[in-house]
């Protein structure tokens, strides 16, 4: 399943590069992205290489998913796609 990703979990004060919010294309509610909890998402960068993560949790009510990668991704990411496996 493909997703876009939107940012980066923050705070007023803080950023934490390992965790995004991604938004799944098809999925429009809770109740559908608490399905994904616990799945592994890879982003691939420009040049080839994937970095992977687990879906931890669901962010909002509009089916957005946070997911923790292993290492931080750059700011490039935002807006590019990520698949959900």
């Amino acid at each position: 399943m493909k997703a876009k990703v939107s940012n980066y979990k923050g705070g007023p004060h803080t950023q934490y590069a390992d965790r995004m919010i991604l938004l799944p294309e098809g999925v429009t509610n809770k109740e559908a992205a608490e399905k994904l909890v616990g799945k592994t998402a890879v982003w691939t960068t420009p040049s080839g290489n994937k970095i992977n993560g687990k879906v931890t949790k669901v962010h909002g009510r509009n089916g957005q998913v946070l997911v923790k990668f292993e290492k931080g991704l750059p700011g490039q990411s935002l807006g590019t796609e990520a698949e959900i496996l």
